[in-house]
């Protein structure tokens, strides 16, 4: 969503890719995976079709499941489509994306961080 960033505005997508790696290795806890299903309708009269978690391993992966599960988290807005579409799910641990600059492990401190250090050492001398 791009929170980090300067510009951020609830109301825009800052355009910040999530890229997901290893979708294969997903584990539920209990009968979850067996009993825990997912509908789709097309608004046609008997049209409601359902599908276990088991069976959309085997048919889709792992991928679609983590789509279903964060799409039901984000805000229904009208960004909710734009930001799915950022989203990128793979079942190794390779893919076509660069590393991610921004990590989830984050310095206590700005003064921590390398590129502050560099900044204040050049400074000091």
């Amino acid at each position: 969503m791009g929170k980090h960033k300067p510009i951020y505005e609830p109301s825009t997508d800052c355009g910040d890719y999530v890229v997901a790696t290893g979708c294969t290795d997903l584990h539920t806890t209990g009968k979850k995976r067996f009993q825990k299903k997912y509908y789709r309708h097309t608004t046609r009269p008997g049209s409601l079709k359902e599908i276990t978690m088991d069976r959309m391993f085997e048919k889709w992966g792992g991928g679609e499941v983590l789509r279903r599960a964060v799409r039901g988290m984000l805000p229904k807005n009208r960004l909710r489509d734009d930001r799915m579409g950022r989203l990128k799910c793979f079942e190794g641990s390779a893919h076509p994306y660069k590393q991610n600059i921004v990590k989830s492990e984050r310095p206590s401190s700005i003064t921590q961080s390398a590129e502050v250090q560099a900044t204040l050492a050049q400074q000091a001398q």
